[in-house]
């Protein structure tokens, strides 16, 4: 676990752990840049530095760069997907809140518009709750005809 001093900039704590991912021979190192809303500038800034930072400093390694979104939201998940898309190049969705009413219809128009697959999907709060994404459950899920026949 790599952390800054309260305040620290995002970025630098980010290159720190590249430096002592490298430094311990790591197999895996999780960056969690949890609290980005696409909707503040110097957040959406902070990112992007991130995201060079990672880019020039572990060029060699393989990343995944994903973004959650929140299920319920509709267009706004897609609004959220495109900025974020706009300053880190993000490999997949995690589709949160499909447990309750929400059928992430939203996944589709991401899909299509941005070319962002659903890679996991929460259904839940527990980490058992954290499923990887299965496009064909999910068009039958999202089309079921039980379903909408208790709708009529």
């Amino acid at each position: 676990m790599i952390g800054g001093q309260e305040g620290a900039d995002p970025a630098s704590v980010v290159y720190d752990a590249v430096a002592a991912a490298k430094a311990r021979n790591a197999d895996v190192l999780l960056c969690d840049t949890a609290g980005r809303l696409h909707n503040k500038k110097n957040l959406m800034e902070e990112l992007k530095k991130i995201h060079r930072i990672l880019e020039k400093d572990y060029a060699d390694a393989y990343r995944e760069t994903l973004v959650v979104l929140d299920g319920t939201t509709g267009q706004n998940a897609l609004a959220q997907a495109r900025q974020f898309s706009e300053v880190a190049d993000i490999t997949g969705i995690i589709l949160t809140k499909m447990d309750g009413t929400a059928k992430g219809g939203i996944a589709v128009a991401i899909q299509s518009e941005l070319g962002i697959p659903v890679k996991y999907i929460g259904v839940g709060e527990s980490i058992d709750d954290l499923q990887k994404f299965d496009s064909e459950q999910f068009v039958n899920a999202l089309f079921s005809r039980e379903e909408t026949e208790q709708g009529e």
